[in-house]
């Protein structure tokens, strides 16, 4: 497990305090103005050494997407951070807002000069209240200390930045509908080609990040590529950010190193399964959008991407839900998909047509009503959807679909049946004299 000297956010349990000043004893602001002289190309390399890869969901390499930026532009270059944070069972961005909020305006000045922008717009959840509050009165401590704006930092280097507060809408956690929602438009997604790099907000080149994703690119600026990557296996590198929820002893944040077991990430920083392990049902293991794992495959699978694509999950957000016995599996799935139907921004037809019959049909299959042929045609259409969307959420309403028939099926079969038996026993009874 990871040691108390290698977290990088070290307080993430919200103890000490946020203000300027506490921050900076954290060590956050440190001679920040000897990392931005190191240049662009060197902050870049240094990102692609460590082999950060993006904590929003998709993870990509950080360094590789930096490196898209163009070299020279006429037009501006913006760095957006995706601070959108919606995904079911995930609040590790609000807690970093909320308790770390130096550490990613920090993240933000040393990030800009990596895809060569003056100027970064954080967008932010609307229902973020206090935690917008927060992070406003950091931007205004740091243009107050002259950390942000003209010189930044001492540095030379000229950066403005802008908080903005979205609706609360999932679909804006999408790259492109939340440059079109900061733009003033609908937040729906763009078609891709042509990519935020070339053509992002107000048609310049643009780098959008999630919020973690930023705020630790200081830490690895300052300790260096090699100690970051010293966690984690190849391609799994770091430390990351786990939301732990659901049926845990203590539902909690924690910062771990990437390939941690994902057994051992809920008995040591969970307290354990509610009832034991022995009581344990199923696990997401990356929020809402990833397929579930039975427990037979929790006991040895590694919180990482490659370990979790390899069971048919995903890593997703590293955000954990716990389920227990006491789970009705197929109403839980029921309800994501509802969540997902509710969210479509409706531009697709298989996804604003399809998240809403999924939906309607795990309902019907969680009260046992339907017939067992009618499983498999909800697994068709799931395929049909999945893919077939200019955006991914899409794949996000198929894939907890797909994951509760891959692994209860037999529980889907089984609720059917019951239901069917029932219904010919009264119909039997109705039928005899009285």
């Amino acid at each position: 497990m990871l040691e108390d000297k290698d977290k990088i956010f070290t307080n993430l349990d919200g103890r000490a305090a946020v203000d300027l000043a506490s921050s900076k004893d954290r060590g956050i602001w440190h001679q920040t103005s000897r990392l931005v002289k190191r240049g662009r190309d060197s902050i870049v390399e240094e990102i692609k050494e460590s082999g950060l890869r993006g904590r929003g969901g998709a993870g990509f390499p950080t360094g590789l997407k930096w490196s898209f930026m163009p070299r020279s532009s006429s037009l501006p270059c913006y760095l957006v951070v995706n601070a959108d944070e919606s995904e079911p069972g995930t609040c590790k961005d609000r807690d970093m807002i909320r308790f770390e909020p130096h550490r990613l305006l920090e993240g933000c000045l040393l990030s800009a000069v990596g895809i060569g922008a003056h100027c970064v717009y954080i967008y932010i959840r609307g229902e973020f209240v206090r935690e917008s509050e927060v992070l406003q009165e950091a931007i205004d401590e740091a243009y107050g200390d002259g950390l942000l704006g003209k010189n930044a930092a001492g540095s030379g280097y000229d950066l403005e930045l802008y908080l903005h507060r979205g609706a609360g809408a999932y679909i804006c956690g999408e790259e492109t509908a939340l440059l079109e929602s900061l733009e003033g438009k609908k937040g729906q997604p763009r078609l891709k080609p042509p990519f935020p790099a070339g053509l992002g907000l107000y048609g310049c080149p643009t780098t959008v990040n999630n919020v973690e994703t930023i705020a630790v690119v200081p830490t690895i600026l300052r300790r260096g590529a090699s100690w970051f990557s010293s966690f984690g296996r190849e391609g799994n590198r770091g430390t990351k950010v786990f939301s732990i929820s659901g049926h845990v002893n203590k539902s909690c944040n924690v910062e771990e190193t990437m390939s941690v077991p994902l057994k051992d990430l809920i008995e040591h920083s969970a307290g354990g399964v509610r009832g034991g392990w022995d009581n344990l049902l199923a696990v997401i293991p990356g929020g809402s959008s990833v397929p579930l794992l039975p427990r037979s495959l929790c006991e040895t699978a590694l919180m990482d991407y490659d370990s979790l694509q390899e069971l048919d999950s995903g890593f997703g957000t590293g955000a954990v839900i716990v389920m227990d016995r006491s789970t009705d599996i197929i109403k839980a799935i029921a309800r994501l998909s509802h969540f997902y139907k509710h969210e479509s921004c409706g531009q697709c037809t298989p996804c604003r047509e399809g998240t809403g019959w999924m939906w309607r049909v795990l309902e019907r299959l969680a009260e046992g009503r339907g017939q067992t042929s009618e499983i498999d045609l909800l697994l068709q259409v799931s395929k049909q959807v999945e893919g077939h969307t200019i955006c991914a959420l899409g794949d996000a309403a198929a894939w907890p679909v797909q994951g509760l028939i891959r692994h209860f099926r037999s529980e889907i079969v089984s609720r059917i049946e019951t239901r069917q038996e029932k219904e010919s026993s009264s119909a039997v009874l109705a039928e005899e004299p009285a």
